[in-house]
């Protein structure tokens, strides 16, 4: 298959608007989860989560933004962000494609616009709802905003459908469908009855006197993740496209997918386990070479233990394994996303963020996870784990860019 690189990266997260906001934020050690103000707060269990500090809206202007759900705004302004990172490449429309995953799509607005029925009639429901909605929404956009051509593709697979994306994306330029892909994720739920049915799961964090400190990935203390929005792009290219626009900055070796078949919302160890031996199969690696795992680690109680030991059974317990949702909150949608532009930058600058508040270890998780401050490391595999109700499981496998691999 042909060799496909990373060339550009975008993100607007929790911890900054641009992926230099948001990586200084993560080699800090600093959090953005905060106390929500709404309230609508004030009757849920879970009064926390991980907001972006900028409107998006305002970001985008309010002319185009008032026709786009806040997952399809945070969606284009993370491409457009890659997009100039990768230095506006120069492809044919026709050889451009899109892959922008979302696991809930534009569900504030339905809720929204349901609230505008059942209050105030048909005729105060906005034109405007059904591709606000509509989960490809987000892909929509992005190729409008580019002018691509070559298909806008939107996997809707819970937590994993950004990694998934840049998976699929991947394909695209391997399979010769494309030469140029932007792929990521974005996700914009924080709502209150998203948040309701979350807590009733049991699954989010109700430390709401210490937001900071509330995700706990992989501590023997943790009690749920703390839910958080954003998104996350990378601009794919097909290894010696355009070679004289610079270096990529990271080569995206393989991938792997598998589906539990099991259970609709529980981690099942089998089917994560086979997702990372796919991913090192075709990237033609062994666990032994990977030096690196971006875990997806939402500090579940079940999810973390099953992952811990799903890396240590298909890898080995040597690499250093960070989980930067302690800090950022679970983006969703947008998550594996997000890991993987921390991945590649994580090559960038030889260091590999720390988790945050892990104070004490699950004894449960036999890992070198990184702790207190940046681990310097010699740049080598990495992998990007992402895991979403439904079964998905999906591995990215990350390696250096080789010299002549130029974007």
């Amino acid at each position: 298959m042909g060799e496909v690189v990373i060339t550009g990266l975008g993100a607007l997260t929790p911890l900054g608007a641009d992926v230099a906001t948001t990586w200084s934020g993560l080699l800090d050690g600093r959090s953005g989860v905060k106390a929500l103000r709404e309230l609508w707060a004030g009757q849920l269990p879970a009064r926390i989560a991980g907001r972006l500090g900028v409107d998006p809206a305002a970001l985008l202007g309010r002319p185009l933004a008032r026709r786009m759900d806040r997952c399809e705004q945070v969606a284009v302004l993370a491409a457009r962000q890659a997009w100039a990172d990768a230095g506006r490449p120069e492809v044919e429309p026709e050889r451009l494609a899109v892959v922008i995953g979302t696991g809930f799509g534009g569900v504030t607005t339905l809720l929204a616009q349901d609230d505008v029925l059942e209050k105030s009639g048909v005729r105060r429901v906005s034109p405007h709802t059904l591709p606000m909605v509509m989960p490809n929404g987000p892909a929509a956009w992005v190729s409008i905003d580019l002018g691509a051509k070559a298909g806008a593709h939107a996997p809707v697979s819970g937590f994993a459908a950004g990694a998934e994306a840049i998976a699929l994306g991947a394909d695209l330029i391997r399979l010769g469908r494309a030469d140029v892909v932007v792929a990521g994720g974005a996700e914009a739920c924080v709502h209150p009855l998203t948040m309701a049915a979350f807590a009733q799961a049991k699954a989010l964090s109700t430390r709401n006197d210490q937001p900071a400190a509330a995700c706990r990935p992989f501590g023997a203390d943790r009690d749920g993740f703390v839910l958080g929005e954003g998104a996350a792009a990378v601009v794919l290219e097909r290894a010696g496209f355009r070679e004289l626009r610079g270096t990529a900055k990271a080569r995206l070796a393989g991938h792997g997918i598998s589906a539990n078949a099991e259970h609709v919302t529980a981690s099942q160890l089998d089917g994560q386990m086979r997702a990372m031996r796919a991913a090192l199969r075709e990237a033609g690696l062994t666990g032994g070479d990977v030096a690196h795992v971006q875990a997806h680690a939402t500090a579940t109680m079940e999810g973390d233990v099953v992952e811990a030991a799903a890396i240590a059974g298909a890898v080995g317990v040597h690499p250093a394994v960070t989980a930067i949702k302690s800090m950022t909150g679970h983006l969703c949608g947008a998550a594996g996303a997000l890991a993987t532009v921390a991945a590649a930058l994580a090559m960038r600058d030889g260091l590999i963020p720390a988790t945050r508040n892990l104070e004490r270890l699950d004894p449960r998780v036999e890992l070198d996870v990184v702790t207190s401050a940046p681990r310097r490391w010699r740049p080598g595999a990495a992998l990007v784990n992402a895991f979403g109700f439904g079964g998905h499981n999906v591995c990215l496998a990350l390696t250096p860019a080789s010299r002549g691999s130029a974007r």
